[in-house]
């Protein structure tokens, strides 16, 4: 996902670009130190140029009266399009979504009552390092230092509950009230967000946007960021101790983690697997970011509820390689999962930890991996056991036509729609478990072909995320699996999808509740009001736009249904209702909902 500078215009101007050494930019100017403003140098054209410059074309918006200024310039920027999105919420997922694919993406909402809804969205890209420019329209410059009090607050002269709750979700936060360090704010913000692969945090007087300055050129010159590079030292004895430590090992293996794309380290990742000739798995958040064709390949690496054999190969090992890891309750099946701290080799974006021994800092994993790949000896003895012992999986039996339709069906054949110009998002709950299990073939998982938020697993999540990604990659073909209970929260931007023409295939699966949460713990409250999702999808089109509903209860008809959205309607948003039983779940999410409600009802230690 690495964010591509190159493609900006030239500038017209002999304006030189110098970065510096902090990341940010700073600017020398070759000519006249103070040229006459352009009415059109202003600081909303500035900021949605530095925004295309950045490889954003698309902006995911709900407007108010403070931000209505700032959007005006927004959309006057040729190429720059706004997206109005039904709610905040919705707008903040979109971009995490749009992030995921193009490396970077933009929101705007208004102050306070906008800032405060979108913010759960983006404590979620923080939790997937996912660098979202999140901009506020703020109050008026006047109103500052008054005891004014404005509306979308909470009735008190003080505008500064918005930014304390987004300096523990943004790794920065630019207040933009004075035009004078405007320029500044913007670029270091914006350069921090590139740097850190996190969110930022933009609030810009809503009496700002349209005037101009001398910082604003025209064409603002494209900024540079310096680039990280690694201790020369430090890399050096991190490969020649990782290196020992692995040769010494009879049967290693090597695991990748979703912090793989942070690093940009996901082709270097599979270089050394090539050369090391390890038995190659990636944790379940990982899934995509390394090709599943791979000849060492073995599947995901989730303890008790990962791809058969691929838990028995890596726990066993006498050494293991985690890339850019995060262990958390989810992800080591409520902390059940038989790793041994002194056989593990943890490489993170920027340094290295060795087993028991010494932590090397200042060393980035690109470097590290492409270093290591020419120290280490060829080893293949893990995926030669995996060999011995692999069984492939079974097929589930076959239903009768008019047989109610079960899950493992359904999947069956959502496989066989896969292919190099498909994008599978999973939402949170069952379809973890059942999208873990679907064959990504060769171009759908090299990279970021597949998508889920499972650090933060926030409900809701992918419907925004299918809207946004959607966006990003219009000449792919996005396939959304989505409970009922989490479309419940977010379902109104299905309305976004039809007004933008995508051509997403969306399957509800409507089981009548929380199922995950059923497996962790049941009670009355996991059941929910059944909606007619299909209907009110059509009250949503409104014959409006290009959409297409079907409701399925059998395979018969999920069949002609999928033929149906892959033919004739192969162009138009397709939202086909899967009706299952309402204990039809996989074998995983049962083990797995088991082990985190173990993990959850551990009684107070002693005190």
């Amino acid at each position: 996902m690495d964010t591509k500078l190159d493609d900006a215009p030239t500038p017209s101007n002999s304006n030189v670009c110098c970065p510096s050494q902090n990341g940010t930019a700073s600017f020398l100017c070759s000519h006249d130190p103070c040229p006459p403003i352009s009415s059109d140098a202003t600081l909303g054209s500035h900021l949605a140029r530095r925004l295309v410059q950045i490889g954003v074309r698309d902006v995911f918006s709900v407007p108010g009266d403070f931000n209505l200024t700032l959007l005006d310039h927004l959309i006057a920027e040729p190429g720059l399009n706004n997206i109005g999105c039904c709610n905040e919420l919705n707008a903040g997922y979109a971009a995490d979504g749009y992030a995921r694919s193009r490396g970077v993406g933009a929101c705007v909402v208004t102050f306070t009552v906008g800032g405060l809804s979108i913010i759960n969205a983006i404590a979620g890209a923080y939790s997937e390092n996912l660098p979202v420019i999140c901009i506020v329209g703020g109050p008026n410059t006047n109103d500052f230092g008054t005891n004014r009090i404005l509306h979308h607050t909470i009735g008190l002269p003080d505008f500064s509950q918005e930014l304390r709750c987004f300096q523990t979700v943004t790794c920065f936060q630019a207040v933009v009230n004075n035009i004078e360090d405007a320029h500044e704010q913007i670029d270091k913000a914006i350069s921090t967000a590139l740097k850190e692969s996190k969110p930022v945090y933009i609030s810009i007087s809503c009496n700002l946007p349209a005037i101009p300055h001398p910082t604003f050129s025209r064409e603002p010159i494209p900024f540079a960021l310096s680039p990280r590079v690694s201790n020369k030292m430090g890399l050096k004895a991190a490969v020649e101790a990782t290196a020992a430590f692995l040769n010494k090992a009879v049967k290693p293996v090597m695991v990748g983690g979703p912090k793989l794309r942070v690093a940009k380290s996901c082709e270097a990742f599979v270089e050394l697997a090539d050369a090391s000739g390890y038995a190659l798995a990636v944790m379940p958040s990982a899934k995509g970011l390394v090709p599943e064709h791979h000849q060492h390949f073995i599947g995901t690496y989730w303890g008790a509820v990962g791809t058969s054999f691929c838990g028995e190969i890596v726990e066993s090992s006498d050494a293991y390689l985690f890339a850019g890891p995060i262990f958390n309750d989810y992800s080591s099946v409520g902390y059940s999962l038989l790793l041994k701290k002194e056989k593990a080799i943890i490489v993170h974006p920027d340094r290295v930890v060795i087993a028991n021994g010494p932590t090397f800092g200042c060393v980035l994993m690109k470097d590290f991996f492409q270093a290591l790949a020419k120290k280490l000896n060829r080893k293949t003895t893990a995926y030669d056991n995996y060999q011995r012992i692999f069984i492939p999986d079974g097929v589930p039996p076959k239903c009768d036509p008019q047989e109610p339709l079960r899950v493992n069906i359904l999947f069956q054949h959502i496989q066989k729609m896969l292919s190099s110009n498909t994008v599978v998002i999973a939402e949170t709950g069952d379809s973890w478990f059942n999208c873990q299990k679907l064959k990504l073939p060769e171009g759908c998982g090299w990279y970021c072909r597949y998508e889920f938020q499972m650090q933060y697993g926030s409900i809701g999540w992918s419907v925004g995320a299918t809207l946004g990604y959607a966006q990003s990659v219009p000449e792919k073909r996005v396939i959304a699996c989505i409970g009922d209970g989490s479309f419940q929260v977010t379902a109104q931007d299905v309305s976004t999808m039809i007004r933008c023409e995508q051509k997403s295939i969306i399957f509800l699966i409507n089981n009548g509740g929380y199922t995950i949460e059923v497996e962790i713990h049941d009670g009355p409250y996991n059941v929910i009001k059944n909606w007619n999702y299909t209907g009110l999808v059509d009250a949503i089109h409104n014959g409006e736009g290009n959409c297409w509903t079907t409701k399925v209860k059998c395979e018969q008809e999920l069949t002609e249904a999928i033929a149906t959205a892959m033919g004739d309607k192969k162009d138009c948003l397709c939202f086909i209702e899967v009706i299952v039983h309402k204990d039809d779940t996989s074998k995983e999410l049962l083990e797995w909902g088991s082990r985190v409600s173990a993990a959850n009802s551990r009684p107070p230690n002693p005190q």
